[in-house]
């Protein structure tokens, strides 16, 4: 999109990050009627297709798997479980994380690299989940319409102004007037941060506490960000200044979030891992000691694992990934989360020999792991062993006939080998989880190949034109579906959805062009 898009979108970033607004709003405030809970939720879905378009988003199905869990458990228990919550990865290295309308919460990688166990990362996702349900970020909204539409009509005007200039010297002009601006907005965001901050810390820990996490997780990584940037403050390479920017962290608000993680630990039937209490449940047999024989919840099991693949994927290239996990290892004995996570470097660097060798030992250890067994199919794949991986996958599906790591991993594997039959067993695969997917881009993509290959065209151009649509590109979307329309081959319950989704993506394209924004490679044709 344009850079008139980019500056939209950061805007609306802005608008809806981590915690602006200081002020519980009066009795009577219009916050909540500002914009319905559709609006939000609309809102948020633009932010995430703008953020894919810009190729920041880390989709992954394994980690977007455990991201997903473990957000879901903390919202189920946050004080609005109704309320629908989208957990998604970015790939940047640096430590943040930040919460939008609708319930969209974004965590950077570098969080995640930087925690020492999930019940951290679980810490910082509470504390996000809590300024959504306590609507800290719909009224940063109402007062955004004061306070930063002016600082968005000054940006978008140096814009026009640096865009008529026209010449090498336009582009420069307009990314000076958006990080002008955004550097103005941002510290307006810091001027209204710190009141709200408290109130998420403590529903947050109280959330963290219900999911059975260690309530003083969110402390405890707080306190590690704050010393690490007071050491670090002129290393360049620190990664925390941009979490403590957006959420400050003080001594104050440190001792604060400890001193309520020991109330809630404290608090009379509070029950802890590897407690024991006597049962007066007159239905339950007397003398029952509860705590012996209940199971805790305790944590996904996946955080280790998720961690590695993380620094993986988050890599500038496999082979600076692979330099990684060697440096890790001069630190002592690799992990077998570590080992997992070179075998995944290596398959990336197309070394599937050595990555087989490594995850066979791993499956002796982890028999029946999900996560190693994917990976060795991909590594027998690689190496041409394809009868090998095709059986080991449809050892996972029986076992998790409808699991979409699985279902996706083998569909992806069977699209590479490009030919119409592979290409039809991977469209059959995915063909279950389609009412599901409506608004999952990497099924769309995968699923769009898989048609195209098995020759079916006009489930391919449906998935291709739902993928754009999802990766923020809603006029390329809208093209591709009315040139799909003048298909001679469409029938009637085709011709009907094609027709549906077009008036549905319509009005948002219309929106945009009124706005003046088009989408570029359209625009070069």
């Amino acid at each position: 999109m344009t850079l008139l898009t980019a500056a939209l979108t950061l805007a609306l970033a802005a608008v809806c990050s981590p915690a602006q607004e200081s002020r519980l709003p009066d009795i009577g405030s219009s916050a909540g009627e500002l914009l319905n809970p559709a609006q939000q939720a609309e809102y948020g879905e633009m932010l995430l297709a703008q953020l894919r378009h810009y190729d920041y988003v880390l989709e992954d199905p394994l980690v977007d798997e455990w991201l997903d869990q473990l957000g879901s458990r903390l919202a189920n228990n946050s004080d609005r479980p109704q309320q629908p919550f989208t957990f998604f990865m970015l790939r940047q290295r640096q430590i943040n994380a930040f919460a939008t309308l609708g319930g969209y919460i974004g965590v950077n990688a570098g969080l995640v690299l930087n925690a020492e166990r999930e019940d951290e990362v679980a810490g910082v996702l509470s504390h996000e989940i809590a300024h959504v349900t306590q609507q800290h970020v719909l009224r940063a909204v109402e007062r955004a319409q004061r306070d930063q539409l002016p600082i968005l009509l000054a940006m978008l005007g140096a814009i026009v102004l640096a865009q008529s200039a026209g010449g090498t010297s336009s582009t420069d002009g307009s990314n000076a007037a958006i990080v002008s601006a955004m550097a103005l907005l941002q510290q307006r965001q810091i001027d209204y941060t710190r009141s709200n901050e408290s109130e998420a810390d403590r529903v947050g820990i109280q959330t963290l506490s219900r999911s059975q996490y260690d309530p003083a997780a969110m402390a405890d990584f707080f306190e590690r960000l704050h010393v690490a940037s007071r050491s670090n403050r002129a290393n360049e390479y620190n990664t925390s200044d941009d979490y403590l920017m957006t959420h400050p962290v003080t001594t104050t608000r440190i001792s604060e979030a400890k001193e309520r993680a020991e109330q809630i630990a404290r608090a009379p039937g509070r029950f802890n891992a590897g407690t024991t209490l006597a049962s007066d449940n007159p239905l339950l047999p007397g003398g029952l000691r509860i705590g012996d024989a209940m199971p805790t919840q305790g944590g996904t099991g996946r955080f280790e694992f998720a961690r590695e693949r993380l620094r993986v994927l988050s890599a500038d290239t496999p082979r600076a990934a692979i330099d990684e996990y060697t440096r890790l290892a001069r630190a002592g004995k690799a992990s077998p989360a570590q080992r997992y996570g070179l075998a995944v470097a290596q398959l990336r660097g197309n070394q599937p020999a050595a990555a087989a060798a490594i995850l066979g030992e791993l499956l002796e250890q982890r028999p029946g792991d999900t996560w190693v067994l994917l990976a060795l199919a991909e590594a027998e794949a690689q190496s041409g062993k394809h009868a090998a991986a095709d059986a080991r996958l449809d050892a996972l599906l029986k076992q998790s006939p409808h699991n979409r790591a699985v279902a996706l991993t083998f569909a992806r594997l069977l699209a590479e080998r490009n030919n119409a039959a592979a290409g039809q067993r991977a469209q059959a695969l995915l063909r279950p989880l389609l009412s599901q997917s409506a608004d999952d881009a990497v099924f769309q993509k995968t699923y769009a190949r898989a048609c195209e290959l098995a020759g079916d065209r006009i489930r391919a151009g449906e998935a291709y034109a739902e993928a754009a649509y999802l990766g923020g590109r809603p006029e390329q979307a809208l093209v591709q579906l009315n040139t799909l329309k003048k298909n001679t081959e469409l029938d009637y319950y085709a011709r009907a959805r094609i027709e549906a989704r077009i008036a549905a993506i319509t009005p948002t394209v219309l929106e945009l062009r009124r706005q003046g924004v088009r989408d570029e490679d359209l625009q070069r044709r």
